[in-house]
């Protein structure tokens, strides 16, 4: 653990040991790692939770731009659809619900009908 002051943000140890194998590990002959997983999580959470710019970590964080490649990378390998995944279903369990939703809402009103919109897309054109 680092030596810094806890943000409200941080994980607790109970929620990093749930997340900690969902993390992917720093690989295996490349350059090692110069910040813990939990820190770059952390300061993750810091800015989706504060709603800060990325450039605006607080400074005994990791490195902007070192959290946001973290954040980008895991993006496009899948990881936090895992991690979202997982948390989801663990809290169904918790509920007593099937881990797998049965059913799915959707808002008609967010799901565009087509690119001309206005009255255009829905009017008849008469010839």
């Amino acid at each position: 653990m680092t030596k810094r002051q806890p943000y409200f943000t941080d994980l607790t140890d109970e929620e990093w040991r749930i997340l900690e194998p969902l993390v992917p590990p720093v690989k295996r002959g490349g350059r090692p790692a110069n910040h813990l997983r939990r820190e770059i999580v952390n300061a993750i959470l810091y800015v989706l939770r504060t709603g800060c710019q990325w450039y605006a970590l607080p400074h005994d964080l990791p490195p902007w731009k070192t959290v946001y490649t973290y954040f980008r990378n895991w993006r496009l390998d899948g990881t936090w659809h895992r991690i979202h995944d997982t948390l989801r279903k663990k809290t169904r369990r918790a509920e007593g619900r099937h881990p797998q939703a049965s059913a799915a809402i959707l808002d008609s009103q967010s799901a565009k009908t087509t690119e001309k919109g206005s009255r255009g897309a829905t009017m008849r054109v008469r010839k």
